[in-house]
């Protein structure tokens, strides 16, 4: 059975610290229960993780990434709100010169939009079913 994730595969790369991940809840999405998940196996496969928490704004996602040093961000998006999000916090990535800050998308995510958040420079989508291991493989082998 295939994975229930879509995205771009890449080849596994070798670090000697620890990936550093912004998990955020961008928009008024209240359900973090997901996130949290992700953010404990991330934890637990010996990352770094920095747990936003819900409502935060694009502005506030990116400030944290940069604050924080992050090599990857994750952002958990239900409300539908993503093709919406997403273009503002990935120009504010770009404006900001972190264009090397691995994003990567889960939630709810129509698989029409999958192609357009892509194009936009997310890695790689997680749809609701994929395994946590499978997003630790992903950010092991994306980020340099």
């Amino acid at each position: 059975m295939s994975s229930p994730d879509v995205g771009h595969d890449l080849p596994a790369v070798v670090r000697d610290h620890p990936i550093r991940v912004v998990v955020g809840k961008p928009g008024l999405d209240g359900h973090d229960r997901g996130a949290k998940i992700i953010a404990r196996a991330l934890r637990d496969a010996g990352m770094e993780v920095i747990y936003t928490g819900l409502h935060q704004t694009p502005e506030q996602i990116v400030a944290t990434v940069l604050q924080e040093d992050a090599d990857a961000v994750g952002l958990s998006i239900l409300s539908g709100a993503h093709m919406t999000l997403m273009p503002r916090i990935m120009d504010l990535l770009r404006g900001a010169g972190a264009e090397d800050v691995v994003v990567v998308v889960g939630g709810t995510i129509p698989i029409d939009d999958v192609p357009v958040l892509l194009e936009m420079g997310v890695r790689q989508v997680f749809t609701p079913g994929t395994h946590t291991a499978r997003i630790v493989e992903l950010l092991r082998s994306a980020v340099r």
